[in-house]
């Protein structure tokens, strides 16, 4: 093995800490700390993927060359030190609180990898943080030549940037900085309408359909000014820039007629509003900001990452565009991909190891652990499990059949995804037929709000006769509308003071994927793939006709998704999910006794 090429990439201490190792140019495995300690978003430094990645490879410390860092410590120091004396200059004990606090992490980052990796002697480098997230989208995508848009919160400075990549090189070419950001603005209005920052954006973007964009007006002209080029200008005056979970002010508050609302206050169609409009709002930023970025590096391919390019609404939008023909998004758009990117940022750009377009080196981003049969009847006898083993055909049959029946199914194989999205191998899903499914699924089992709309599976083969779209989506990071042929007709009411009279309303012939729009955020599987998961929606297409399946993730609101069968099983007995495919067993919930159960479960995990 050539340990030239033996990297370790790091991405830590602000949100989603993850690992990713890259071996002769190959992605061995990456995956995020909250996996293994069961702390949404977890922070710290992420020595248990560390640990998994070394392992799953038959690694040691030693044999690491390089680790590198998701971003340069030196410019985030310089930024926080001019923003603390622009924006809160009389504060200065809690400025040198906040600045010392970092100043042992970030800025202590040998002192970890010392510390956690004592035996280790190879070279530890930084990257920059925009730099990793534009390498974790153009190094795996499939083309040889592309603009690159990063956009999310702010890095170092930079919020958003458009960059260039070609062959193994990467270059930024424009880049705007911190606080004019849109990621800092959605999160703004995330917060205010009674949503967590930094996971609650996707309900925002979930709940804007219920509403009217009638509040464009005002945040145009009050809160943000936008540019043909998609920079923008936020209003100070309107923020508290250095408080992250209260972003906005009073003098915001007041703009909206105190529409801010806590976590657990009823939603009125005034809160749909508001989401509706800054759900538009962003999608106007987006589409300039991409049209651009493939305007000034001439390039009709166009690569996405950071937080913002999660918001899956917008980027179908973005591939609307005339001059954008083809779109490439890291799944792991977060923080935690900038692991990934820094790792293939050093591996390509710097050693210069030449790319291979022609492989998928994403590895439709199963790139976490997996555990055998014989560890999962480790855990089934322990704890003892009823369970079946069978050979697949008749475990299909009976996943199948269940389906049919209206259960919901967890469904545990193979290598854990990284990324936010489950993609069927931690995965719960139900026929999304069924008209109380969505229902169902988002309090009984996710307990979470009813609203969330759930995103369906479809066979790539069938796709254009369910949606309107003909492209490969395998992460679900872009939406399209169900086919006319499948619409049920149905009048919104956007006055109504309860949005529930909108959220049970049937709207297709697959009425638990299709939101209150006709939307739905796709996940397309190929035909051809060997897993569990394709032959599952190949043998419910053979027996029912439909091709599609509701494909959640397996956990519950504000808990990570499972990684190991204990994770797996501990959440299968404490929510109202029917079976249990994990390895090739079958579990029935009605079969089995009070194992793990725990009357705490729900409430271990906090309102995201």
């Amino acid at each position: 093995m050539n340990k030239e090429n033996i990297i370790l990439g790091i991405s830590a201490f602000y949100h989603d800490s993850s690992a990713a190792l890259i071996i002769n140019s190959k992605i061995s495995s990456a995956c995020h700390e909250e996996r293994f300690t069961r702390i949404k978003f977890d922070n710290s430094f992420p020595v248990n993927s560390i640990n998994y990645c070394l392992k799953n490879a038959n690694l040691n410390e030693e044999d690491i060359d390089f680790i590198i860092f998701y971003e340069n410590p030196d410019l985030k120091l310089d930024r926080l030190v001019k923003t603390f004396s622009f924006f809160r200059p009389l504060k200065i004990f809690k400025n040198f609180r906040t600045i010392k606090n970092w100043l042992n992490t970030k800025y202590n980052f040998h002192s970890y990898i010392k510390k956690y990796l004592p035996k280790f002697n190879g070279k530890i480098l930084f990257s920059e943080h925009h730099i990793s997230h534009a390498s974790s989208a153009f190094y795996p995508s499939p083309f040889e030549e592309s603009a690159i848009l990063v956009v999310d919160g702010v890095g170092e400075w930079a919020s958003s940037s458009i960059g260039y990549g070609k062959g193994n090189k990467i270059k930024i070419i424009k880049q705007q900085n911190f606080p004019n950001s849109i990621g800092i603005l959605y999160s703004a209005f995330t917060r205010y309408l009674g949503f967590k920052v930094l996971s609650g954006e996707y309900k925002l973007m979930g709940l804007a359909p219920y509403g009217n964009p009638k509040y464009t007006e005002i945040i145009e002209n009050e809160i943000v000014k936008i540019n043909d080029d998609g920079s923008i200008i936020v209003n100070p005056t309107y923020f508290n820039f250095l408080d992250e979970h209260k972003i906005f002010n009073s003098k915001f508050d007041k703009l909206f007629n105190n529409l801010f609302r806590n976590p657990k206050d009823e939603i009125i169609q005034d809160h749909c509003d508001l989401a509706a409009s800054i759900q538009k709002i962003t999608e106007k930023i987006l589409l300039k900001m991409s049209s651009y970025a493939c305007k000034i590096t001439s390039s009709g391919n166009l690569c996405l990452a950071g937080g913002v390019a999660l918001n899956c609404v917008a980027n179908a939008k973005i591939l609307k565009q005339q001059n954008i023909k083809n779109i490439w998004i890291q799944p792991a758009s977060g923080d935690a991909g900038c692991a990934l990117g820094a790792g293939l940022y050093y591996n390509f750009n710097e050693i210069e190891n030449k790319r291979n377009t022609s492989i998928n080196l994403q590895q439709h981003s199963l790139l976490g652990p997996i555990y055998s049969n014989e560890e999962i009847k480790h855990y089934l006898d322990s704890y003892s499990f009823k369970y079946t083993k069978n050979d697949i055909e008749t475990s299909l049959d009976i996943i199948s059949k269940s389906l049919q029946e209206g259960k919901v199914i967890g469904l545990f194989h193979s290598k854990m995804e990284y990324g936010p999205r489950a993609l069927g191998n931690r995965s719960i899903i139900g026929d999304p037929r069924v008209k109380d499914m969505q229902k169902r699924m988002n309090l009984k089992i996710k307990f979470r709000e009813s609203f969330r709309p759930f995103a369906p599976a479809v066979l790539r083969s069938q796709l254009s006769k369910w949606f309107k779209f003909d492209q490969s989506s395998p992460y679900m990071l872009i939406t399209s509308e169900v086919i006319d042929n499948i619409k049920i007709s149905q009048d919104i009411n956007k006055t109504s003071s309860n949005i529930l009279e909108n959220i049970n309303a049937i709207r297709s012939s697959l009425p638990a994927i299709t939101h209150v729009d006709f939307s739905a955020r796709i996940q397309t599987v190929e035909d051809s793939n060997d897993s569990v998961f394709t032959k599952i929606l190949q043998k419910f297409y053979k027996d029912t006709g439909c091709p599609v399946l509701i494909n959640t993730s397996f956990n519950i609101r504000s808990e990570p998704i499972v990684s190991s069968p204990y994770d797996a099983l501990k959440c299968f007995m404490n929510t109202d999910m029917d079976l249990l495919f994990i390895g090739d067993f079958i579990l029935f919930k009605n079969h089995q006794g009070d194992n793990l159960k725990d009357k705490n479960f729900k409430e271990s995990f906090e309102l995201d």
